[in-house]
């Protein structure tokens, strides 16, 4: 069992992201999942820190694993910068690092004034990205070069000059039960974001499908799951920490092709308490949050890094430290 603390760089500095993953371990989490946004979601979240750069600091100040939950290489970065960067982390902190690779959304790619893609070009842009990294990744290890001359991208003959012996794990982000049949069959694991317990009970699924087509064992392979709550000491706080901090949690609908927190804060108005049911726990009651967390757990996910939407986060992890991970069973 792995309870991870979320950095959500879109909602706190970087110096206290990094602080809060330190302090986190302190109370008992496991490891660091940091997001990767070029802006924020809504305009008084106010940051949006270079996702490398506070991963460098974060594996300096803690001891467990640490990753990007996830980074987008197929717009603002190439998958070859993406595998740099990842590599040279994991040559720093042995066996500690691992990369999350998903397919964008349009708040953080189209500031680079690319073409904004449908949903099944930016998936097979996502793959083809993986498919670059890894073999990167296991040319550097060979010493050897290689290239990449596909439908997205080109990656004329190179390897990559600063590599660890083992490669980073390449978790895939999946939302759907065909990505998440795909994810099973080429990457080292898969990732996603909470939701309705039936949708993630399908992914899973899916995901040992697509395992065992590839002749792998899902079972020996990571799942992991980024899950957003608001706690506070009252139900009414966490409410009003839900709606002011984290409403895109309430909202019904994709959000992929909205292009400005601007526009995030007009749609933000729109969400109401009953649009939390089913999609993010709002509760005072650790015991709530802790039943919550094992559910999910029975799911069948691995690893879980959690979210407290609040700005209360020293509370958040001393409460949670205390009362809700040692309930919890494997």
């Amino acid at each position: 069992m792995h309870i991870g603390y979320a950095a959500m760089l879109e909602q706190f500095p970087p110096s206290d992201a990094v602080a809060y993953a330190e302090l986190a371990e302190r109370h008992g989490f496991s490891g660091t999942m940091a997001t990767d946004h070029f802006q924020p979601w809504l305009p008084q979240q106010g940051q949006s820190a270079h996702v490398w750069s506070v991963l460098g600091a974060i594996g300096a100040r803690t001891r467990g694993d640490f990753g990007p939950g996830v980074t987008t290489p197929t717009f603002r970065t190439h998958p070859a910068v993406v595998a740099q960067a990842s590599a040279t982390l994991a040559s720093m902190y042995p066996g500690r690092h691992w990369l999350g690779i998903g397919s964008g959304e349009a708040l953080n790619e189209h500031v680079v004034g690319e073409y904004w893609p449908e949903a099944h070009e930016r998936i097979s842009r996502m793959f083809e990205a993986v498919e670059v990294i890894r073999k990167l990744f296991a040319a550097s290890i060979a010493g050897r070069e290689v290239r990449h001359h596909g439908s997205h991208f080109r990656m004329e003959t190179t390897r990559l000059w600063t590599m660890p012996p083992v490669a980073p794990q390449v978790l895939v982000a999946t939302n759907g039960p065909v990505t998440a049949r795909r994810a099973g069959k080429v990457a080292d694991g898969l990732i996603t974001t909470g939701g309705p317990y039936e949708r993630l009970a399908a992914l899973v699924a899916r995901f040992a499908e697509g395992a065992r087509e590839s002749g792998r064992d899902a079972s020996a392979m990571p799942r992991v799951l980024q899950l957003h709550v608001s706690w506070a000491e009252t139900d009414a706080e966490a409410m009003r920490n839900a709606l002011t901090e984290w409403p895109i949690g309430g909202m019904r609908f994709s959000r992929s092709d909205i292009r400005s927190p601007f526009e995030f804060e007009q749609l933000a108005r729109t969400v109401r308490p009953e649009d939390f049911e089913g999609r993010m726990l709002v509760s005072s009651d650790p015991d709530v949050h802790r039943a919550h967390l094992q559910r999910h757990l029975d799911l069948g996910f691995d690893r879980i890094y959690l979210h407290n939407v609040g700005r209360n986060q020293q509370r958040f992890l001393e409460v949670f430290g205390r009362d809700v991970l040692p309930g919890l069973r494997a």
